[in-house]
């Protein structure tokens, strides 16, 4: 993704603001918002630490009401749930979005037609989700075309979820002053590492893509 010299970026649903304060960094004259009902304090802390404090701005609300105009470049990365879905979702990005700007968009889609496991592990339906082909019909369905799509491999998603029930382990063998806390949280940990193991394991995907408006030209 590479919005214009100056543009101007927002992140729905920005969670940490890694996403956001990445592309601020490769473009050093690009500012951004970060929108998120619940911002974590690392957000700011790490922008000052960045030097990008000046370049930031973090706002704290439901960004399926937020607005604040039209942007080059519009990031929603794992939060089309803070819009009901992904058709909601990409008819939000529209609204924000000028004519003829980027988005980049990350997704939830089937990598595999969803075993009886995987479906009460993650306590969904077979149609809560569509594949990677579905997923790009719903995007051009919405006037953008993707120019780029990454799907997370197997050797990523592991990394994540094992890193993920690891912090609790940490926490648990580390940190926990009572043997019931212990027990507890390792007992998350097992649970959320089964569920990953035994049920969606290679079904349950993410993709990432660039997508550029070609419903509206952009302008001269």
């Amino acid at each position: 993704m590479t919005p214009p010299p100056t543009g101007r970026v927002v992140d729905l649903g920005c969670g940490e603001g890694e996403w956001l304060q990445e592309l601020l960094l490769a473009h050093p004259e690009v500012s951004g918002v970060g929108v998120d009902h619940m911002l974590p304090a690392t957000a700011a802390h790490r922008t000052v630490g960045r030097g990008l404090q000046d370049r930031v701005r973090w706002i704290e609300t439901d960004a399926s009401r937020w607005s604040d105009g039209q942007f080059d470049a519009v990031l929603c990365v794992g939060a089309t749930h803070a819009f009901g879905g992904l058709h909601e979702t990409l008819r939000a990005v529209g609204r924000h979005l000028v004519p003829g700007g980027q988005v980049l968009l990350g997704d939830s889609i089937w990598e595999a037609q969803p075993s009886e496991a995987a479906l009460t592990a993650l306590e969904v339906t077979p149609d809560a989700l569509p594949d990677l082909a579905g997923l790009v019909t719903a995007v051009q369905s919405y006037g953008f075309e993707p120019s780029f799509a990454h799907v997370s491999t197997t050797a990523e998603w592991d990394d994540y979820q094992f890193s993920w029930s690891g912090s609790l382990v940490d926490w648990a063998l580390k940190e926990a002053t009572s043997a019931e806390d212990r027990e507890e949280v390792l007992a998350v940990a097992r649970e959320h590492r089964r569920q990953y193991l035994d049920g969606w394991r290679q079904q349950y995907g993410f993709v990432t893509l660039v997508l550029r408006d070609a419903l509206r030209p952009a302008a001269e």
